[in-house]
């Protein structure tokens, strides 16, 4: 089945359009016709079984048949990531997606090679959205991650933020395994951690003195292996293991 994305407040009543760039894709692209059902995500937990009438104009009214309330994951996963060179952030955002983050922070160190502005960062931040909507549609996910804009490491430790396991893959000799992280917090606590972050750095990771900070804020270092895997890599592999080891059961 056929999946659009509308954000909640266009898709409230129980018919309504789709926008102007789903419509297009639906009509020519996917050649959706007359009665044909459709499912809409509003990226906020909602699963809209829907029926598709054309209109013109090459729009798509859409009649709702069933809405299902999607609850989300019991633990929320942010990535800070480092902004990689070229479009491979593209690349990043959208597996980070289909892996269940629940927020991707960019992070311009002092290492990344791509600087911004406040108009091209937020021309990205829209173009990186519109990926990670792509994303949902082709995952299913009923919850669309929030992207926020990008800030440099010391900017966002300055926010204070607080998670129950922070996280950053590290290539110096006092990281972890993972593992040994969330057993811990199990057997202090009894359970798994509801919320973790976990810091990627660039090509050439961070610096010593970023690596500094951010573990001088209580962030725990853990190991990706022996070998030094690029950013895109290491972004993946991490998120795979925190999902890995937040739907696990210790005894």
């Amino acid at each position: 089945m056929h999946r659009f994305y509308l954000p909640p407040e266009q898709c409230r009543d129980n018919t309504f359009l789709l926008t102007e760039r789903e419509s297009h894709h639906a009509l020519h692209v996917l050649r959706v016709r007359d009665g044909e059902r459709l499912m809409v995500l509003d990226g906020a937990g909602q699963e809209l079984l829907c029926e598709a009438r054309k209109q013109a104009h090459d729009q798509i009214k859409l009649a709702v048949v069933q809405r299902n309330s999607i609850p989300p994951l019991p633990y929320q996963i942010t990535l800070l990531q480092a902004i990689p060179k070229g479009k491979i952030i593209d690349s990043i955002i959208q597996k980070a997606t289909e892996l269940g983050v629940h927020r991707i922070v960019p992070l311009v160190s002092d290492r990344v090679i791509t600087q911004l502005d406040d108009d091209s960062a937020a021309a990205k931040v829209e173009k990186w959205q519109l990926t990670a909507i792509e994303a949902i549609k082709q995952c299913g996910s009923a919850w669309l991650p929030q992207i926020e804009t990008p800030v440099t490491p010391k900017e966002y430790l300055a926010r204070g933020e607080k998670f129950e396991m922070p996280l950053i893959a590290s290539l110096q000799s006092d990281c972890r395994h993972p593992r040994e992280y969330f057993k811990t917090f199990y057997q202090e606590k009894g359970r798994l951690p509801k919320t973790t972050c976990v810091w990627i750095g660039p090509e050439g990771d961070f610096t010593p003195a970023e690596m500094n900070a951010v573990k001088s804020a209580g962030v725990l270092p853990i190991t990706l292996g022996r070998l030094v895997l690029r950013s895109e890599t290491a972004a993946l592999y991490s998120l795979s293991v925190l999902n890995y080891e937040l739907q696990s059961k210790y005894d």
